[in-house]
């Protein structure tokens, strides 16, 4: 018996029965007052029973694919119906091979199938032994190798001292025009957005720092101009390194500003026992040797061009 609004005494009506009841042109649903739980109880003891989705589906009736979901819930699938996987036997085979010893290449080419597929089939297997152990022939390798490195090195002292000759001993000239290209390469710039007109020079190799020291002995800058901090990760050893930069530009430790510290999230691998951080070298009242810094960086620039390039209008 069902009251006014559809529903029975034993618990409300499945949603299927009032679209019928609307017209919906679902069909064959159960009549009378079955209710969800009924339903349910007869869908999981006719599964249990061995049949598919689409077999309970025509006993029940049941055309809402939600609602046949819902009342299968939780309830395995008969091991009839599930589909044989088509590489199977490839997979099983392809165990069997990597078992005997053959490398992914001899397989794919036995079987047919890409080697990602055998990687992802065999990957948990024992890599096989290597296929050859000649002794006599790896030794020869490794001479090989040797050899080959020792050949390169002493190739690339030669470049380097032939290089270095041809250097020579720099003129003042020279020494302006480099620290100029290298203060432009390294150092702080001056920006419309941003009026920096002050020498700042920072890095981290020695030998620069070398030759910018160098360069402003050159120009006769003071060392009492000189403003020095170190910038390094916290977790390194900045009494170490701030000495190693004070001997570098020949002033006191004693003389150098509060160091700037990094937070210890870099992966970098050239962090270490001896990792000194970068050098930055302030000099004070400098907006006027900023601006001569930039005009030889120009007259580099002009200089360097090329006598069709300097020509154009």
């Amino acid at each position: 018996m069902t009251d006014t609004h559809g529903a029975s005494q034993d618990g409300p009506l499945i949603p299927h029965q009032r679209r019928r009841r609307d017209g919906d042109g679902t069909g064959g649903i159960l009549r009378g007052t079955a209710t969800y739980e009924e339903l349910r109880a007869r869908a999981v003891a006719l599964r249990r029973r061995g049949l598919s989705r689409r077999q309970i589906r025509d006993a029940l009736k049941v055309h809402n694919n939600d609602l046949l979901n819902r009342l299968v819930a939780d309830e395995p699938p008969p091991a009839w119906t599930r589909r044989p996987n088509a590489k199977d036997d490839l997979r099983l085979r392809a165990r069997e091979l990597r078992t005997e010893g053959k490398t992914y290449d001899e397989i794919r080419d036995r079987l047919g199938v890409s080697k990602s597929s055998i990687s992802a089939w065999v990957r948990d297997l024992p890599k096989p032994p290597p296929r050859w152990r000649d002794i006599p022939r790896m030794q020869r390798m490794e001479t090989g190798l040797v050899r080959h490195y020792t050949d390169r090195d002493a190739e690339r002292r030669h470049l380097e001292d032939e290089a270095r000759r041809q250097v020579g001993k720099m003129s003042d000239h020279e020494l302006l025009l480099v620290g100029a290209a290298l203060y432009w390469a390294e150092g702080q710039k001056d920006k419309p957005y941003a009026r920096r007109e002050c020498v700042t020079f920072t890095n981290s190799d020695p030998d620069m720092i070398r030759v910018f020291v160098r360069f402003l002995e050159m120009l006769q800058v003071g060392r009492d101009r000189w403003r020095c901090s170190v910038h390094i990760h916290a977790s390194e050893d900045v009494g170490a390194a701030t000495s190693f930069w004070a001997e570098i530009v020949g002033l006191p430790a004693s003389d150098f500003m509060k160091p700037w510290l990094k937070k210890n999230i870099s992966t970098r691998l050239n962090r270490g026992p001896d990792h000194r951080g970068c050098l930055t070298i302030r000099v004070t009242r400098s907006a006027r040797l900023y601006r001569r810094i930039e005009g030889w960086w120009c007259g580099i620039v002009c200089s360097g061009r090329s006598p069709e390039t300097a020509n154009r209008t």
